[in-house]
């Protein structure tokens, strides 16, 4: 954020929140999608999400849609953060952007949990995996969301959307993500009229755990979200896991989870089911293919960025870019 951004914003935020005294603004490391930002004052400090500069692919970086999203579960038991206000103006600091308190806990980019004693860490993946399904279970309806999605089968349209998306970002020929969207096309299954709010990118990194214990204050980063099919976050958890290891893939692939106090898959996959009173979740491969599919859609987008300059952190983007391949092979893969 340029210094004359942060005077502008300064000037919003104390007309807007009464947020008085601003000296600086902390970007915060990791992100590729909107720029995020630690905004320090006088008394107190908040969060500011900004859209990235640059031309943006149509229905991206909806910074709009998280603020409804959190300002809709704020007081519910999905926890997020408390949203303070929302500028559509691009006037201001050339972007639109919302405002939320600065939640203080704990983030993890590792899914191994390095700092946390072996026999404490299935208590987070549990509180990850409760949180899930509380998400779930939302009454959309009572929170004013019933409107937050399109009807109809909802695989279908994030092929077509995802598609179209990777088509607009695409910088070179990848015959395996062709052939994924081919093979995805033929697999989608018939829509079974399960619908709920998905996060649409729920994974360790986008959660905010307590200071002292497993407790989940804050999901973050509901871009993705929108009325959909469940399966879809529980697969998107397992796709993120059979990633390497490391701060690129943020994987558990090759690491032995017993001896390290983590669950597997199918334990995961089984305790969430019991608690969304399900037997157990058939064509589970679709759903992780699906997974991969779309997450080799979004980093396409995030190495295009990089290349034009406008990603939030251009050298991670164009490292991430990386994956694109690995990610489309592992979707086919997941076929079968």
């Amino acid at each position: 954020m340029t210094p004359a951004e942060l005077a502008a914003a300064a000037e919003w935020l104390g007309v807007n929140i009464g947020l008085q005294g601003v000296v600086r603004a902390t970007k915060f490391t990791g992100g590729q999608s909107n720029p995020t930002y630690l905004i320090e004052a006088a008394e107190r400090a908040v969060v500011l999400r900004r859209k990235p500069a640059g031309k943006l692919l149509k229905s991206a970086h909806a910074v709009e849609r998280e603020y409804r999203v959190q300002k809709a579960l704020w007081g519910t038991d999905v926890p997020v953060t408390r949203v303070l206000a929302l500028c559509e103006d691009t006037q201001v600091i050339g972007s639109p952007f919302y405002v939320m308190e600065h939640v203080v806990g704990r983030g993890f980019d590792d899914p191994q949990l390095p700092d946390i004693e072996k026999s404490e860490k299935l208590s987070y993946y549990n509180e990850m995996g409760r949180v899930l399904a509380v998400i779930h279970q939302v009454d959309v309806t009572s929170v004013d969301l019933s409107d937050y999605g399109p009807q109809g089968n909802y695989f279908r349209r994030q092929i077509d959307r995802w598609s179209g998306q990777y088509r607009a970002s695409e910088t070179g020929a990848l015959a395996a993500m062709d052939r994924l969207i081919a093979a995805l096309d033929r697999a989608c299954p018939d829509d079974d009229g399960r619908v709920t709010l998905v996060h649409g990118d729920y994974r360790i990194d986008n959660l905010i755990f307590a200071p002292d214990g497993p407790g989940i204050s804050a999901v973050l980063d509901w871009e993705l979200s929108t009325l959909g099919h469940p399966f879809a976050d529980i697969a998107a958890v397992i796709m993120q896991w059979q990633m390497p290891t490391g701060d690129q893939g943020r994987g558990l692939r090759g690491v032995d989870r017993a001896a390290a106090g983590l669950p597997s898959d199918e334990a995961f996959v089984a305790t969430y089911c019991e608690r969304m009173g399900l037997k157990q979740i058939d064509n589970f491969g679709f759903y992780v293919a699906f997974g991969f599919f779309r997450m080799a859609a979004i980093l396409q987008g995030v190495k295009k960025r990089a290349m034009d300059g406008t990603a939030s952190d251009p050298e991670r983007g164009r490292r991430l870019g990386e994956f694109v391949p690995l990610y489309a092979e592992a979707g086919l893969e997941a076929l079968g």
